[in-house]
């Protein structure tokens, strides 16, 4: 290996380790503020009750966008985190939800009838 090549392989092995560190040194910084919030203060996202299915533990709603999915707005079957949610709404309420992702899968973790 002449000195050319030694030299690029030590300034792209540098700049990877800096990314590492730099990305490293940010990753607990969002997590350290997130704790200082409430769940309450959660974005909630606008839908329309379709389908309950009670022992499944899912609701089919009409949904607009779920930001913190990066989701885009259409009808969906959801999890709810607790099947005693489901006896709160009937199909065709209007409900504003907070969703998460639980154990990989898309789950309704709050919401309160839309006015």
């Amino acid at each position: 290996m002449n000195a050319f090549s030694k030299l690029t392989l030590a300034v792209v092995m540098a700049a990877a380790s800096s990314l590492a560190f730099a990305q490293d040194s940010h990753a607990g910084q969002g997590s350290a503020h997130a704790g200082h919030e409430a769940p309450a203060a959660a974005e909630l996202t606008e839908g329309e009750v379709k389908k309950i299915d009670k022992d499944a533990g899912k609701i089919t709603l009409r949904h607009g966008e779920i930001r913190n999915l990066n989701m885009a707005a259409m009808t969906m079957v959801l999890r709810v985190k607790d099947a005693a949610m489901l006896d709160q709404v009937q199909v065709g309420d209007r409900i504003r939800f907070a969703a998460e992702r639980v154990n990989g899968a898309v789950t309704v973790v709050q919401w309160e009838k839309a006015q």
